[in-house]
């Protein structure tokens, strides 16, 4: 942080390569949609170039970064409208997987992404970067600004909402097929 403070590039990239990952699933968690949490991670690391010397504790960086990665995803979600994709066409997908195991991998993703969607925006991130990130609860308490044990509780009903929602998927899936 403080090599890139001096305008060391390569200092700089290494901070954007130890936190990519995690400022893509913040940027996730906000966004709900792959294209604008890249592109709010992408711009957040802009601004944070901009304003390194605004950043008045060095090892405090992650958790500053965070909060602009926050920012600039809520301001995305703000200005634009988020746009419906289209499915993926069966002749695009590669030869290995069979149609029926194709359609299955869809269904579990948007059921998982619906059910992510319906969390609330504190407890997405949280399962987000625990789960996915790896994070550990002191990291995303320290990031976020909250107690660890708060941390713990949001994701306890996190995961919770998320076992609820995509048993209840499989439930409806069960009953299409037996229709």
């Amino acid at each position: 942080m403080r090599r890139a403070r001096t305008g060391d590039a390569l200092a700089f990239g290494l901070l954007v390569q130890r936190y990519q990952r995690a400022a893509y699933s913040v940027a996730y968690s906000v966004t709900g949609r792959h294209e604008d949490a890249q592109d709010a991670a992408q711009e957040s690391f802009l601004v944070a170039l901009e304003r390194l010397e605004e950043c008045r504790s060095p090892e405090r960086f992650a958790g500053w970064l965070m909060t602009i990665v926050r920012n600039r995803s809520r301001n995305l979600v703000r200005r634009e409208v988020l746009r419906e994709t289209d499915p993926v066409p069966l002749a695009a997908s590669s030869g290995t997987p069979s149609p029926e195991q194709e359609t299955e991998r869809n269904e579990l993703r948007e059921s998982l992404g619906d059910a992510l969607a319906a969390l609330p925006e504190v407890q997405r991130e949280i399962v987000l970067l625990h789960d996915l990130e790896g994070w550990k609860h002191r990291e995303i308490a320290d990031r976020i600004g909250i107690p660890s044990g708060t941390v713990r509780s949001h994701l306890h009903f996190a995961r919770k909402a998320l076992r609820e929602a995509l048993g209840a998927a499989s439930g409806e899936k069960a009953n299409r097929s037996e229709t």
